[in-house]
């Protein structure tokens, strides 16, 4: 089936359900150690795994970080609120109930504005955010039969981000679902790794024919582990339900599980609705109340946001969007970055593309933050300058910035001391002109005969002859001069 919508004549309807586990230094309703990859069962308590007679206690971390991430997506935060159970029963859910929140969640009604890759900016509703915890894990493996299940993950707190039924396309997922992500980052509640499954999504998909009111009969897909899987599942899902409409068919309400390799989704059971899980409020926990003052003091702590960041780096700045996107998207970063525009004096795109580029191969290849190393805004901003300037040329600034990487030297010794001022005296620049003109006739021919590649040689046989210190700009100039009189 076609990776992308066939049928012009339907529009898609998704919403989607994030849930991403909070980096607490413990449990949402004990005292064990919240740390993924530890040894299995090895973080479990009569808590968490539901014993006979043992009591939860909430994390007041989890409540902040919660609203902290309502604030970001410019939720209203209900300071009385309360827990529920949630009551299903599956292997890994040692209670055969979660404890969630139903009717009175602790954030809702907020939205966010996305960005688009063609610079378009799109308002997605945000329904709720609620707190809840995570469920234990089934491992399954050839080595034995059946399976066994790890608790280390049971009660781990969670939050889940329910988006409005807002997003038209799979691309306009992944641009929420990417936004999500590095906001839960930026506020340090979560590492948001996939791989690690600390940030997983459901997706919900229906189709309408355009200019239809109503909504169409959803269809809910789990197991999706990647963005680029879910942008897979939306069209795929999309498609099939236009296929089954177009034949005649009715859509059935149900949950569906996402086979990536296989690139279908498979039919699992019927979709559940509240009334469902039988939803009851937790009578092992009291109503969380939670003072306005403190609500306001945690709204005053939000960083200046990515999405906003990125904004603010394409209007004011004047970055490409796809460059404001990679700077905001690590936090070193962008706050590189913001320190070099703090200090001023050069080219806010130069500084970009430094930082995107040396500064970001020596974060890959070392595998650590540039603050690890010698380099500082300071720094960065004066070899930018130089070059910027004409008084050192980009290679010897790129020679420069290596030094300083294990150096406490300062820019201008470095400069001195490897000789690698730029020659800018037109007088002797001129000379080395003459002298490389002389001996290429050849490469004068064919630039007058419209190789125009024949200049760049021309200039780098300048470069040569002046061991790299020639101002190349001043020696084009020259030469350009020189073959056109």
């Amino acid at each position: 089936m076609s990776s992308k919508v066939s049928n012009n004549d339907y529009e898609i309807v998704v919403g989607l359900e994030v849930h991403a586990e909070l980096n607490t230094v413990t449990k949402a309703y004990c005292s064990c150690k919240n740390s993924f990859g530890l040894e299995v069962n090895s973080q479990i308590c009569p808590i968490c795994t539901a014993l006979p007679g043992a009591l939860p206690t909430l994390n007041e971390k989890v409540v902040e970080y919660a609203i902290k991430m309502g604030h970001a997506l410019n939720c209203k935060i209900n300071n009385v609120t309360k827990q529920d159970r949630k009551n299903y029963f599956y292997p890994d859910l040692p209670k055969a109930y979660q404890i969630s929140q139903f009717d009175i969640p602790l954030c809702e009604h907020g939205y966010l504005d996305v960005l688009l890759d063609d610079g378009e900016e799109k308002r997605i509703g945000v329904t709720r955010i609620h707190i809840e915890e995570d469920a234990g894990k089934l491992l399954h493996d050839e080595a034995f039969s059946g399976s066994l299940v790890d608790f280390n993950r049971s009660s781990v707190p969670l939050i889940e981000i329910v988006s409005e039924p807002d997003i038209r396309s799979s691309k306009e997922a992944k641009a929420y679902l990417e936004t999500i992500k590095s906001i839960l980052k930026y506020l340090n509640i979560s590492d948001a790794k996939m791989q690690e499954g600390s940030i997983r999504c459901d997706v919900n998909v229906s189709v309408r024919k355009k200019r239809q009111k109503e909504f169409g009969t959803r269809c809910e897909m789990k197991n999706v582990n990647s963005f680029s899987a879910a942008m897979r599942a939306i069209d795929y899902e999309a498609n099939r339900q236009i296929e089954v409409i177009e034949n005649g068919g009715v859509i059935n309400q149900e949950t569906r599980r996402w086979d990536d390799v296989k690139g279908i989704s498979i039919a699992m059971r019927s979709k559940e609705d509240a009334q469902d899980y039988r939803y009851f409020p937790e009578p092992d926990l009291g109503t969380i109340v939670v003072d306005k003052t403190f609500i306001q003091k945690l709204k005053d702590e939000i960083p200046e946001l990515p999405h906003i960041k990125q904004k603010r780096y394409i209007k004011e700045l004047g970055i490409p969007q796809v460059d404001a996107a990679l700077l905001v998207e690590n936090l070193d970063k962008s706050r590189l970055f913001d320190e070099c525009m703090d200090i001023g004096g050069c080219s806010a795109k130069n500084v970009s593309n430094w930082i995107l580029g040396d500064v970001s191969k020596v974060m890959n290849d070392l595998n650590k933050s540039i603050y690890d190393t010698n380099v500082t805004a300071e720094k960065l901003v004066e070899i930018i300058t130089l070059i910027e300037k004409g008084e050192i040329s980009t290679s010897a600034g790129k020679t420069v910035f290596e030094e300083i990487l294990s150096s406490d030297k300062a820019v201008s010794q470095i400069v001195d001391e490897k000789g690698l001022k730029q020659i800018s005296d037109s007088g002797v620049i001129e000379q080395i002109v003459k002298d490389v003109l002389s001996e290429n006739e050849k490469s004068i021919n064919d630039y007058k005969n419209g190789k125009t590649n024949a200049l760049g040689f021309l200039v780098g046989q300048c470069m040569k002859r002046s061991k790299g210190k020639a101002n190349p700009a001043l020696a084009k100039e020259l030469i350009l001069k020189y073959i056109e009189q």
